[in-house]
């Protein structure tokens, strides 16, 4: 004999919700991290770690210097001083701040508009380094020749510039510093730059400076005629080098419509100012999406079809909204009977057509009243 199924064999167990492990959700999290992003991270933290395994502390020939640029022209100091740390707090920190800015910037201007954008602020950073440098080092007043053989390196004079470009972007009218205050946008760069004098010791003071004015040069247009238009970006990533970066799956392709290397924008106007757009970035991506207008007690009128629109069969003077409309829709697909129109048109019909029976009907009494009439006249005439 089979074995008897008893009440609690037959009750079902209850759902297990587990939450995902700290591995797992990093992995999610670094799948959304743009290509350009994530390739300069891991850059940066390769070689941290190689110079740390290997041992490696001659930063003095890899940093930017500027006496050593003007003597022996080594311009190679501009890009390698970008990608080396000194130490463990100063890569961590960095590339946390690079991992919003550059996610933000590369979805809104493609994987290779930024790594372009990169390299072009490394360059006018320590353009403006130098010269800065060289100015008040010769200083005829108060010359400061130390800051000639001054040895800046790390990511955050870019770090900088991302920082105003990105706010001056999103066009907020204010930012939080640290989760503590709120500081107006246009002087959030500023105070983080004297923040970091105050809190931080070795920080490059010239090397922040000169990130935050190549930011405020790019926001403002005077390096527009020093940028490519969207077409070379493009003839770039349609390029057979690029094919396998392409194919990746965080990479972004360039897709803005403007010249000389502006930032794109979708919003319902075509101007732009200084290269970018003064709305917000919220409205700009929202406006990538279809969506649908709230409806009104007065609709828009279209020119093409002037007056007002009503529903076909009503006794009122009712308006066809979209409202009305989605309603009459919805209606309709809840409906089973796919017979209800006809019965209504029946009924309709069948309600005028007592008034059709009483008018024949009254027809007909004046007929016969004029018929007995005339047959009254004949024999009134015969009496006669």
């Amino acid at each position: 004999k089979g074995k008897k199924s008893t009440a609690g064999d037959c009750e079902m167990r209850p759902n297990i919700v587990t939450e995902a492990g700290l591995p797992t959700r990093l992995h999610q999290w670094w799948a959304t991290v743009p290509f350009i992003t994530s390739g300069v991270i891991i850059t940066c933290g390769v070689i941290y770690l190689v110079c740390l395994l290997v041992g490696y502390d001659s930063f003095y020939e890899i940093c930017f210097l500027p006496s050593a640029v003007v003597s022996q022209f080594q311009v190679y100091r501009i890009y390698t001083s970008a990608l080396f740390h000194g130490s463990l707090l100063h890569v961590l920190f960095n590339m946390l701040a690079l991992v919003p800015l550059g996610m933000e910037l590369e979805r809104i201007m493609g994987s290779v508009r930024l790594l372009y954008l990169m390299l072009f602020l490394a360059t006018t950073n320590s353009i403006f380094h130098l010269i800065i440098a060289i100015v008040v080092a010769g200083n005829p007043l108060h010359p400061l020749p130390f800051l000639m053989n001054q040895c800046s390196i790390g990511f955050s004079g870019i770090i900088f510039s991302m920082i105003v470009i990105e706010t001056s972007l999103s066009g907020v009218q204010s930012r939080s510093v640290f989760g503590l205050f709120n500081v107006p946008a246009k002087w959030y760069a500023w105070i983080l730059l004297v923040l970091f004098q105050l809190l931080a010791s070795n920080v490059s003071l010239l090397g922040h400076l000169c990130g935050i004015l190549s930011g405020f040069a790019y926001t403002y247009g005077f390096f527009n005629y020093l940028l490519p238009g969207p077409s070379v970006y493009s003839a770039i990533e349609s390029s057979s080098i690029l094919s396998l970066c392409v194919r990746r799956p965080g990479f972004i392709l360039c897709t803005g419509g403007t010249t000389y290397g502006q930032l794109p924008t979708h919003s319902s106007t075509t101007t732009m100012s200084n290269g970018l757009s003064s709305g917000n970035l919220w409205r700009n991506i929202s406006s990538w999406m279809p969506q649908r207008a709230a409806s009104s007690a007065q609709p828009a009128q279209d020119a093409r079809f002037p007056g007002r629109g009503r529903t076909l069969g009503s006794t009122g003077n009712q308006l066809l909204t979209p409202a009305d409309s989605d309603l009459s829709l919805h209606a309709r697909l809840l409906d089973n009977s796919t017979n209800r129109p006809l019965e209504t048109t029946t009924l309709s019909t069948e309600t005028r057509l007592p008034d059709a029976r009483h008018s024949t009907r009254d027809t007909e009494a004046v007929a016969g009243l004029a018929t007995t009439n005339q047959i009254s006249l004949k024999r009134n005439s015969r009496n006669l």
